[in-house]
């Protein structure tokens, strides 16, 4: 299935009136994550800090406009944070980079209130992965 885009997932959290409602659709997010590629599942592109075993596999192109865009695919072993893993990429995967660097990714998922319902163990595995998105983004821009 087609990543999903920011927007329209902010506007569905709103709609759910409920966390356990939120949850269902953090794991339905998860299950529509694209397959990852298998040979991608290296220490390399494992994300530290996160008690979940979670993989970010970023690709950098060039748009047609010249700019590096990083494109990510991402996993994990367990379906919240697989489907946490899903709202990041509908938040940064196919920006430029110099966007993504420059964006403030915690604030933007302040947005959807995740922060206050997710474990101390979670949370902090979200950070991680916030944290080398951002990484990823500067090692492409060279």
């Amino acid at each position: 299935m087609a990543q999903r885009d920011f927007e329209d997932l902010a506007a569905d959290f709103e709609f759910l009136d409920n966390w356990e409602d939120r949850y269902r659709y953090i794991i339905e997010l998860g299950r529509e994550l694209e397959p990852f590629p298998e040979e991608a599942r290296t220490e390399a592109n494992k994300v530290n800090g996160c008690v979940s075993q979670v993989w970010l596999y970023p690709q950098a192109r060039k748009s047609e406009t010249g700019e590096t865009v990083l494109d990510l695919k991402g996993d994990s072993d367990a379906m919240i944070v697989r489907g946490l893993v899903a709202i990041l990429l509908a938040l940064v995967s196919g920006r430029p980079v110099d966007e993504i660097i420059n964006m403030d990714i915690r604030g933007e998922l302040e947005r959807l209130g995740l922060q206050e319902h997710l474990t101390p163990q979670r949370a902090n595995g979200l950070a991680a992965m916030m944290e080398r998105v951002k990484a990823e983004a500067r090692k492409a821009k060279g």
